[in-house]
């Protein structure tokens, strides 16, 4: 059977629903184990889940390993989790899947799969070939250095320009995040009962994505990451970096507000309400970003998938260095340097953007997607004598 041929027929089964991978069938594998154990059922939204079910085909899978949060608590209270001969690690065995979707439920599939494998190197590949394009831009029209600018880079890149470099790429984003979730809505809403989701359902898991409720290793004190001592320093990196993304996104959208609804120009001064919103959105995100490399390289080795590694990493960069660049262009706004920092800003963030539907970001998004359809199933009477709640 050709590599064509294997693909069109893991398609196939995918489609009906079956186990069609190593990592799907470990997923089920442990999952029959854990449900004649259900020692971590109060830990997470995983094993609640888990309980309703006696067989696990993909759907199942898929669903249920975007519900792992991968606190590490069931590891590290598991009986049966390695050198047993078990071999129970349901946060690495939830990893491989979830990783495997992200590339499964990608648009297109190849850009997925490229990313998975080479996550740093595309991202810090496609930043520089972008800023390398910009700073070419500005150094034939002679504005690369030097000049009084007044701390106004739009005098280089006008507002209408920009708006045109960066619609494009964040419309390939919402394209690309919105087909990825809709596929894998439409195949996991069939197995978690199929009912559409309320308004309660979606505020109760857009509490617990924005809480990272998950993240508290089942019991409030916090998950684990280097041992089985609990921390809630993911949970509180987590927060600095998402939080200092979206005050940052919400500075760039009030600036766009400003000016083509009211009329106020660039640059703003200190304190206007989009400085102080990038201000502090750049430094939570800086601080955030610092510490989940930190976890990141501190992390148990039983915890996650290794091959991941490059995926995560270029994730992490790209915001780091959008943080990074972004306070320094507003150091630096009033030197030389501000048409080159402008630049390698932009640069960086265009490569943000487009690379956001195939890392680490889509991940948050297919997790929302699972928590909506777990709260649509908890409310549903259990089809099953065993575990009815």
């Amino acid at each position: 059977m050709s590599a064509l041929d294997t693909l069109v027929q893991d398609a196939r089964a995918l489609a009906a629903g079956e186990v069609v991978s190593g990592p799907e069938a470990e997923v089920a594998r442990q999952m029959a184990i854990c449900n004649a154990c259900r020692y971590c059922e109060g830990f997470c939204a995983v094993f609640p889940a888990m309980t309703r079910r006696l067989e696990f085909a993909a759907a199942d899978v898929h669903y249920l390993a975007n519900l792992c949060h991968n606190c590490g608590a069931c590891l590290h209270a598991c009986q049966y989790a390695p050198p047993h001969e078990f071999g129970v690690n349901v946060p690495k065995a939830m990893a491989q899947v979830r990783g495997q979707t992200y590339v499964n439920y990608a648009w297109p599939p190849a850009l997925g799969t490229l990313y998975q494998r080479n996550g740093l190197a595309v991202s810090l590949a496609l930043a520089a070939a972008l800023t390398l394009f910009l700073v070419l831009a500005l150094a034939l029209n002679g504005t690369l250095w030097g000049g009084d600018l007044g701390g106004d880079f739009y005098q280089l890149f006008p507002h209408n320009l920009l708006v045109l470099m960066f619609a494009p790429v964040f419309g390939w984003a919402v394209l690309a995040l919105g087909l990825g979730v809709t596929r894998f809505l439409r195949q996991v809403t069939p197995a978690t009962s199929g009912v559409p989701a309320a308004s309660r359902d979606l505020s109760g898991a857009a509490h617990d994505a924005l809480t990272l409720k998950y993240l508290d290793g089942g019991h409030g004190e916090g998950c684990h990451n280097e041992d089985d001592a609990n921390t809630q320093a993911r949970r509180r990196t987590h927060h600095f970096t998402f939080y200092g993304f979206m005050l940052c996104f919400a500075a760039t959208s009030l600036g766009t507000i400003y000016h083509y609804v009211f009329g106020w120009e660039a640059p703003y001064d200190w304190p206007s309400l989009p400085k102080v919103l990038g201000a502090v959105g750049g430094v939570s995100m800086l601080i955030g970003t610092i510490g989940l490399f930190r976890l990141k390289r501190t992390r148990h080795p039983l915890h996650g998938e290794p091959q991941q590694a490059a995926m995560d990493y270029g994730f992490i960069a790209l915001l780091f260095l959008t943080s990074l660049t972004g306070l320094l262009l507003w150091w630096l706004r009033s030197t030389d340097a501000l048409a080159l920092m402008l630049a390698v800003h932009l640069g960086v963030v265009m490569a943000l953007f487009a690379t956001l539907p195939y890392g680490k970001f889509a991940h948050g998004i297919f997790r929302t997607a699972a928590l909506i359809r777990f709260a649509v199933e908890r409310r549903q009477p259990s089809t099953l004598a065993l575990g009815d709640d």
